[in-house]
């Protein structure tokens, strides 16, 4: 039997399909090289405007130090009862291939059941989670809010981390929800207790002092094309793809939940007959292990390029790396590598780009406690572990500036929504079920919090 509060979600969920219509139409890609940076500023107020309608108090925009703005907001806790801070992102990744979408990007189209737009869960869904579950609790709220919508976490620039760091005080709480992951399937609910770090780097190479003709000069002219793919090839076992640089253990195993091999298959669309890369269990090669990614290379295009021997070339690459793994080794170690497999004397240079630590939450506490309740009601089984190969830096710094609270990462972004790639999707399900999970937790963690 429907609870009244499951009855309250359903009902609440035309009007979230409208909101995160209205959120997916804005393209907030906080890069202004690709997008205005007036698109980011519209979005946030949106979040500003939407999340003072839910009641929450000052409600206003921060610039942060990267020039990007948070939204951030309150409501005060009823006596005696322990505040949960929300967490999510309204800026998001540029479609890249627009070819490549079935519909636009930035139009919420539902398909097959899916909700499909650049957004619809990375992170925008997870903010009409939030507006869902605050909505169906209305006034009777049992716990005090504070909210943080980022504005700049899919550029990677720091900004919401600085800010924290320079104002703790407006962000403490006793416990922490951080809502840009998601669960293991459709129907499993998961909380996300690993986190890789992130170091990207962009690798240079130089030969010449300009292109030459590859008819008069092309053989013992250097190519620098052809230096960078040879030094990035060293990066990577030549028989099993797995990630290979010189000081880092990439042997690690993973203890938790693991990951079919076949299910991985399907939700990464590796194409029949490609193997995949790396040795031991695939939740081993996600979790445990560091695993390199050449990300973009500046050359000479197919189409309209002469017959020259490229003078210079470069490829930004990132490494993630596991808990357990220290980020700043890690990248001193890709860069060793790149720089130490030059051929033939080329010139390399490394410039990093930006990093981030990885992050392993505890999970033995009363908040973990509420939210297994939490997920069991609303999943009708046990909540499950597992580990993400994503990276939220911002974690690390609350993890510092709040050692008592207790971090959860949790979300809609389940595999089949393609995050970061073309025909991003979210299932409704997951919004509808996931808002019944938060408004559950609140509940439950304020009930514990009386105890």
């Amino acid at each position: 039997m429907m609870t009244e509060l499951a009855r309250k979600i359903a009902e609440l969920m035309p009007r979230a399909k409208d909101d995160l219509a209205e959120l997916v139409s804005v393209p907030s890609v906080a890069d202004p090289r690709q997008y205005p940076p007036e698109e980011c500023r519209r979005a946030a107020q949106w979040v500003a405007d939407a999340f003072a309608e839910v009641g929450l108090r000052d409600v206003h925009l921060a610039e942060t130090p990267d020039g990007s703005h948070a939204v951030l907001g309150h409501r005060p806790p009823p006596p005696g009862a322990p505040t949960v801070l929300l967490y999510c992102h309204y800026d998001v990744q540029p479609p890249l291939d627009d070819d490549a979408w079935t519909t636009p990007p930035f139009t919420l189209t539902e398909r097959d059941g899916r909700w499909y737009g650049r957004g619809a869960a990375d992170c925008k869904g997870n903010i009409v989670m939030h507006l869902t579950a605050l909505r169906a609790l209305g006034d009777d709220i049992p716990v005090g809010i504070k909210f943080v919508a980022e504005g700049s976490q899919e550029q990677g620039t720091g900004g919401l981390e600085e800010y924290v760091t320079q104002h703790s005080e407006q962000f403490h709480a006793n416990a922490l929800l951080v809502c840009d992951t998601g669960n293991a399937e459709v129907g499993t609910g998961t909380a996300t207790v690993s986190l890789r770090g992130l170091t990207n780097v962009v690798v240079t190479v130089d030969t010449l002092r300009g292109e030459v003709h590859s008819g008069m000069f092309g053989g013992p002219a250097p190519d620098a094309l052809a230096a960078l793919i040879q030094l990035l090839g060293t990066l990577r076992d030549p028989e099993s793809g797995a990630t290979r640089i010189a000081g880092l253990d990439c042997e690690g195993v993973w203890d938790g939940v693991g990951y079919d091999e076949e299910q991985f298959r399907a939700d990464a669309g590796v194409l029949d007959g490609v193997r995949l890369t790396g040795t031991g269990t695939v939740a081993d090669r996600l979790w445990a292990r560091p695993a390199v990614t050449v990300l973009g290379i500046d050359c000479p295009p197919v189409v309209g390029s002469a017959a020259a021997v490229p003078a210079t070339a470069r490829a930004r690459v990132g490494l993630r790396v596991p808990p357990g793994m220290d980020v700043g080794a890690a990248r001193e170690a890709l860069a060793r590598q790149l720089t130490g497999a030059a051929p033939w004397g080329a010139r390399v240079t490394v410039e990093t780009e930006s990093s981030g630590a990885p992050f392993r939450a505890a999970t033995h506490g009363p908040a973990y406690t509420a939210l297994g309740t939490a997920m069991r009601e609303v999943y009708g089984k046990p909540l499950a572990f597992l580990g993400q190969g994503g990276s939220i830096p911002l974690c690390n710094v609350l993890a510092a500036a709040y050692p008592r609270a207790e971090i959860i990462l949790m979300g809609v972004e389940e595999p089949r929504c393609l995050i970061h790639a073309p025909n991003e999707s979210v299932d409704p399900r997951e919004i509808e079920h996931m808002a019944h999970v938060e408004a559950l937790f609140l509940q439950e963690f304020a009930r514990l919090a009386h105890r």
